[in-house]
């Protein structure tokens, strides 16, 4: 089973939040999960997110990247490289899907990413994105 996680699902599995537990579960399954540098960009911003707005310190930013990068050095997370074709997906999904769901950039180009590299399920705990991934046939129940 191939599954892509987009960054609110890895953001919660390293700051705390209503979605952790869920996502430490799913995680628990021991399937590998592909990102992308996108993922990793947008982790890096989230997380820093959290200590501008002081919900959480330097130190457990920090500590959380460092737990990622540890996770990653332990398979957890397999990086892909961003597919050449996800632009290309990404502007379609926009034209077919922008108008009836609302998508933005990141959306369409998190599920574009997914579809590119074939994944079957795609995790999120972004409700617009799900609506995108389930309309173009991606599975995102864990």
């Amino acid at each position: 089973m191939r599954i892509y996680a987009d960054s609110s699902f890895i953001v919660s599995n390293y700051i705390r939040d209503t979605h952790s537990a869920e996502a430490i579960r799913r995680m628990g399954l021991s399937v590998p999960v592909w990102i992308t540098q996108l993922n990793r960009a947008e982790l890096a911003h989230a997380l820093y997110q959290y200590v501008f707005r002081k919900q959480v310190s330097t130190y457990e930013a920090q500590r959380g990247w460092a737990e990622f990068g540890d996770d990653c050095a332990k398979g957890a997370w397999i990086q892909a490289d961003l597919p050449q074709g996800s632009w290309d997906t990404s502007i379609d999904l926009a034209r077919r899907y922008g108008p009836s769901l609302g998508v933005r950039t990141l959306n369409s180009l998190h599920v574009a990413c997914a579809l590119e590299l074939k994944v079957e399920r795609f995790w999120t705990f972004d409700e617009r994105q799900a609506r995108l991934a389930e309309a173009v046939g991606l599975d995102t129940n864990p």
